[in-house]
């Protein structure tokens, strides 16, 4: 694999119920206005022509194990209309899904509907989002909308901060007209979307096939718990003095020894970006510190003083090295490369066999400039990630305002040990536990 930089891209590839079309995001030397857009869109909407055979699932050759994806690329890709079409997709400003399902949180079944969203943005069907693309922009039939991101080339907060400007600029600049268009007029002198034209032969139908199945196999193992937490936000957690960050995650360690009855490694991205090209840094959210401050919540006969005395010890810690990761002074990028240093060279290490098995990976989405007070209706839960370990879990969480909490906690099925739903509700109980001493502690002092 590589990554490709494409200066500049002019067109995008929608994907709608099996046909690929390219789409010009250009007209007479200007960008489309979004009228014209919705007006490409709908031309593809209304086409009603069939996929050609091996077209509806090729994408799932992105979703599979790379070797056969990279055989089947050299075989069947790289010459004739399947190379322009598949040089159409990849050098495409992003990748467009125009999903055929309905998506969305739901009042009458809030649990279930936060699942099915996420759970779909995450793999959908596996052939219908071109994981390989920089990111696949998923529009569900009723209009609700999201991001399947490829993560080598850039961290979750990049996404987030594009999918904020999305979402400001169409609600507070562009609009739509009252009967639900888009703003603007339509050009009938804008060629048609073009279908992109592809010859699978049966045996690469066969090699996309057994990637789907692979994929499908990896796809239904994920067991996904979307949550909104509203007990309370960083409002209420700065009047405790104390950081968001190490509050939620001293959450998660309490949550985790509840759910596994022991304590694990934990992996909690920390963002590198005050340096050029920075990427991530590991804060080791588990420390002796943390772990001495969940052994005193299970202890019935610790006093709420002691208690709270060892979450600001564990607190302090986390924002220490917190600051060391963000600065460059972490250690884990060190250990990575020595770990890949090791496998070039074949040299078996105990220590880092052990230093680097994550079974609890978290992730904090920072909302970054859209002021939820004045717009609470443009309220975001942010995004997630599959389990990064079979036997562990993965939780990314975004702070929304000054009230409430998303979380997202996956896992795999197939582990009989975990469980993403029964993890969320103890993510839930150990917020509020802890928020519990700070209440009985100003009690007391009444």
């Amino acid at each position: 694999d590589t990554l490709q930089h494409v200066k500049d891209s002019k067109h995008i590839v929608v994907y709608h119920k099996g046909r690929y079309f390219k789409v010009w995001l250009y007209h007479d030397g200007r960008l489309l206005r979004p009228r014209e857009i919705e007006q490409q869109i709908q031309r593809i909407l209304d086409d009603d022509s069939e996929p050609q055979p091996g077209e509806e699932k090729l994408a799932a050759l992105t979703a599979g194990d790379r070797v056969p994806w990279a055989k089947a690329r050299q075989a069947y890709f790289s010459r004739g209309k399947n190379k322009q079409s598949l040089d159409a997709v990849e050098k495409a400003a992003f990748f467009v899904s125009l999903d055929d399902i309905e998506q969305g949180y739901r009042k009458e079944d809030p649990v279930r509907s936060l699942d099915a969203y996420a759970k779909s943005l995450i793999h959908g069907r596996c052939y219908d989002r071109w994981f390989d693309k920089t990111f696949t922009l998923i529009i569900f039939k009723n209009g609700r909308m999201g991001l399947n991101a490829e993560h080598s080339w850039a961290d979750a907060p990049i996404v987030g901060h594009l999918w904020e400007n999305v979402m400001a600029t169409e609600y507070l600049e562009l609009g739509y007209s009252a009967d639900g268009h888009c703003k603007g007029d339509i050009n009938p002198n804008i060629p048609i979307p073009t279908k992109l034209q592809w010859e699978i032969p049966e045996e690469c139908q066969e090699v996309i096939e057994k990637s789907l199945s692979t994929a499908v196999a990896l796809a239904d193992d994920v067991d996904f718990c979307s949550f909104y937490f509203d007990a309370f936000g960083k409002g209420l957690i700065k009047k405790a003095k104390t950081s968001p960050d190490a509050f939620v995650q001293l959450g998660l360690q309490l949550a985790h020894y509840r759910d596994m009855g022991k304590f694990s490694l934990t992996y909690e991205a920390s963002m590198t970006r005050l340096f050029r090209e920075g990427r991530t840094e590991t804060v080791r959210s588990c420390t002796v510190e943390s772990s001495r401050f969940v052994q005193a919540m299970e202890d019935p006969a610790e006093s709420i003083e002691n208690k709270l005395k060892l979450f600001r010890l564990a607190a302090a810690k986390h924002q220490l090295l917190y600051r060391l990761a963000m600065t460059g002074a972490g250690i884990d990028r060190h250990l990575f490369c020595l770990y890949v240093v090791s496998k070039y060279l074949a040299v078996d290490s105990p220590f880092l066999k052990e230093v680097e098995p994550w079974r609890l990976s978290t992730s904090q989405t920072p909302q970054q400039h859209i002021d939820l007070k004045k717009n609470p209706e443009m309220l975001s839960s942010g995004g997630g990630f599959g389990p990064v370990a079979d036997d562990g879990y993965g939780v990314s969480y975004i702070i929304l305002g000054e009230n409430s909490i998303h979380f997202h906690v996956s896992s795999k099925l197939s582990c009989s040990e975990t469980d993403s739903h029964r993890f969320g509700k103890n993510i839930q109980k150990a917020m509020v536990d802890i928020m519990g001493l700070f209440n009985f502690s100003k009690n007391c002092t009444k």
